[in-house]
């Protein structure tokens, strides 16, 4: 095999373990709304439990790069391709993280979503939203499409109007209930993380410009 049909080979490689890593960073997210809309402690706890698994993922993928980065010394699209997989990778590892925070927090809400509260629906769809982002994000990402990534970053609108719209349900609740500050609170922090999530993919859609172009939003960054 030629040097340079095995360095495709590696980078096609690469693409696979971040397409794995993609999934269960989104499936994370999957399970966690489907833990908070049905009040499962147990499915709670299996989701933080298995961020140990996509910390992992991201180790193993961070070596990779930087086995190819120091043996194969790529030049032009090839290095931004690695450089941006580096990138990609934390902002995987931090939708994980978020993932397993809004899990803790669903023993907490067990009574508002066997309730089935309102409040509670709109966080999920939002959740829902924030969860296609990722995966739109990350087939934008393998695919170099930057249509499909400009897509992601509008879409991202729908998830800070609905940050938005929910904050002001749970201030009216608040007000109308000060007693239930604790659960308007840890309703709040959910929603917060899942405005994050909506961050990350759109992160993830704007490395596309970067390996296409080797421009990025935030030149500051390298």
């Amino acid at each position: 095999m030629s040097n340079r049909k095995f360095y495709e080979s590696e980078l096609e490689a690469l693409n696979q373990a971040l397409i794995g890593m993609g999934q269960a960073a989104a499936d994370a997210v999957e399970n966690a709304l489907q833990a908070l809309c049905a009040g499962d402690a147990a499915a709670a706890a299996e989701v933080v439990k298995g961020d140990a698994g996509i910390n992992t993922m991201e180790r193993g993928i961070e070596h990779r790069c930087m086995t190819l980065l120091l043996r194969q010394q790529p030049v032009a699209g090839d290095l931004r391709q690695v450089t941006a997989s580096l990138k990609v990778v934390t902002d995987l590892e931090r939708i994980g993280d978020h993932a397993a925070d809004i899990a803790e927090i669903v023993p907490h809400l067990h009574e508002m979503s066997k309730a089935g509260e309102p409040v509670l629906n709109e966080a999920v769809q939002m959740g829902r939203s924030a969860h296609q982002m990722i995966l739109n994000a990350m087939d934008a990402f393998v695919r170099q499409d930057e249509a499909a990534a400009r897509a992601v970053i509008l879409s991202d609108d729908t998830v800070d109007y609905a940050f938005d719209s929910i904050k002001r349900m749970l201030g009216q609740r608040l007000a109308a209930d000060p007693e239930e500050v604790d659960l308007v609170m840890d309703l709040l922090i959910v929603i917060k993380y899942l405005e994050r999530i909506g961050d990350h993919a759109v992160n993830l859609a704007e490395w596309v410009q970067f390996v296409r172009t080797g421009k990025y939003k935030n030149e500051d960054m390298f």
